[in-house]
């Protein structure tokens, strides 16, 4: 069984959701801020949802900052942006035999629950 789950130390969402759905021992976890995530798992993430914007966290402050002097044309532009900073990942993100669940929404929250 692969488990893992992807994200922020510091994110009180991201420990609210891991104690909720009982993140133990079985699931490897990367924290992105200690350990960032590399291309290749991002390319990983984009062949589940097919789309870098998916994986965005809109809300991140930095991101304003960033689309000024960076404007986004295409996905790969999302790309780079994932590949930049460990905060433009929308997370937490739990990869789940196979399947990646991505956010923190309660819809989300609920089909990691399922899954496990």
């Amino acid at each position: 069984m692969t488990r893992k789950v992807y994200y922020l130390s510091t994110c009180d969402t991201c420990k609210r959701i891991m104690k909720e759905v009982n993140v133990d021992d079985s699931f490897v976890q990367q924290d992105i801020k200690t350990e960032p995530i590399t291309e290749e798992q991002v390319e990983s993430f984009y062949a589940h949802t097919k789309s870098y914007e998916a994986l965005i966290n809109k809300r991140a402050r930095k991101l304003k900052a960033v689309l000024e002097d960076n404007p986004v044309k295409t996905d790969a532009d999302y790309k780079k942006l994932l590949l930049m900073d460990y905060t433009f990942l929308k997370r937490p993100v739990f990869e789940i035999e196979g399947k990646l669940f991505v956010g923190n929404a309660a819809k989300t929250v609920a089909e990691i629950k399922a899954a496990l």
